[in-house]
């Protein structure tokens, strides 16, 4: 196993951060991973907005359900698709279509985990942020977001002051298929992982949380997803058509 494996291997949020801060070269190290990534069709569709202002960090948290990480780690990164800047090199581009919606979503994604494996690999963590699309148009007005951007997601970045077990993820069972999609499903692989999703938030919460994967997917599932992105997907000029 070599240390890239293992960085993968360990990867944990890391919710809280110590005040040092991180030093402008190992950011545009990091940065330059991101910008590394693979991009469908060389499109190369993701911007990143680096917050330093603590009030704009503030609204931000507020924005995102009160996550105090997001005012406090040493860099506050929001990745965002990015079609405002093709559109000036091409004011005739046709833009709207889903399809670059997907495509915008997953290159955005490959360069925000490029950044963040960069990160802990310089013994860095970091945690992600979905819910600044609690309030997407909020955020969008704060960072002044033209039309054909729009944020996907935070990064807090920062160095850790916890050290938190892996959580522990899906067995290879129940994610990877064999030449077609297998039908039957692996309850016991299923009860397995349970158990030890279980024994993983015992310890964690030293007892005050005890739930199962299955528990936790259950009540997530029924209730609404942000119902209300897809008009500001629409808005923002994405998925038209």
């Amino acid at each position: 196993m070599n240390s890239t494996i293992e960085t993968l291997l360990n990867h944990r949020s890391i919710r809280k951060f110590t005040e040092q801060p991180i030093s402008e070269d190992t950011l545009t190290t990091i940065l330059d991973c991101g910008i590394a990534a693979s991009s469908s069709s060389f499109i190369q569709c993701t911007s990143v907005i680096r917050i330093t202002e603590p009030d704009a960090r503030q609204q931000l948290a507020i924005f995102a359900g009160n996550q105090p990480y997001v005012a406090t780690a040493a860099e506050f990164l929001v990745f965002c698709i990015d079609f405002h800047r093709h559109q000036q090199i091409n004011p005739e581009a046709q833009l709207g279509y889903t399809e670059q919606t997907l495509i915008g979503a997953v290159d955005t994604a490959l360069m925000a985990q490029n950044c963040l494996v960069a990160a802990e690999s310089l013994a860095l963590g970091g945690v992600y942020i979905g819910g600044i699309r609690n309030n997407p148009a909020k955020v969008a007005e704060l960072l002044r977001l033209p039309d054909h951007v729009m944020p996907l997601f935070g990064l807090c970045l920062g160095y850790p002051a916890q050290n938190p077990e892996p959580k522990p993820r899906l067995p290879q069972s129940l994610v990877i298929h064999q030449e077609h999609y297998q039908a039957e499903f692996n309850h016991q692989a299923l009860a397995e992982y349970d158990d030890k999703v279980s024994n993983y938030y015992r310890t964690r919460t030293g007892g005050k949380k005890d739930t199962t994967w299955s528990q936790q997917i259950t009540e997530t599932l029924n209730k609404e997803a942000r119902p209300f992105m897809q008009r500001f997907i629409r808005n923002k000029g994405f998925s038209t058509r």
